[in-house]
């Protein structure tokens, strides 16, 4: 069975926490969801860094882009890699606010992840 999301890709708003670390910090955010989607086995700090390196030439949505389809693949939502890449090109910032709601729905304190940043 193929689950929906739980908070839609303009909620970004509805969680105002999140969306300012995410505005500000959004190597942050992508390390919290990364470990996650990643079961533990990188840092969220690791997937940081590689964020803000992948940011210094404009590529980090490419790298954000495979931990969505990661969690979709693990959690069975709907989507596919060409849609993620999409989403994350053009709007990077809402579909990270949209990934961090709904891991922080299925139970996961993102402040903690896996293990602690």
């Amino acid at each position: 069975m193929v689950a929906e999301w739980s908070v839609g890709l303009f909620d970004c708003f509805g969680d105002f926490r999140t969306c300012c670390l995410t505005c500000w910090c959004p190597c942050v955010t992508f390390g919290r969801i990364a470990e996650i989607a990643d079961k533990g086995s990188t840092s969220c700090c690791m997937h940081g860094t590689l964020y803000v390196l992948l940011g210094s030439i404009g590529c980090n949505w490419l790298y954000s882009c495979t931990k969505r389809s990661s969690m979709w693949a693990q959690y069975n939502f709907q989507g596919s890699p060409c849609m993620d890449c999409f989403v994350h090109m053009c709007c990077e910032s809402c579909a990270l606010c949209q990934e961090y709601k709904q891991l922080e729905n299925r139970g996961f304190n993102m402040s903690k992840g896996i293990s602690p940043c």
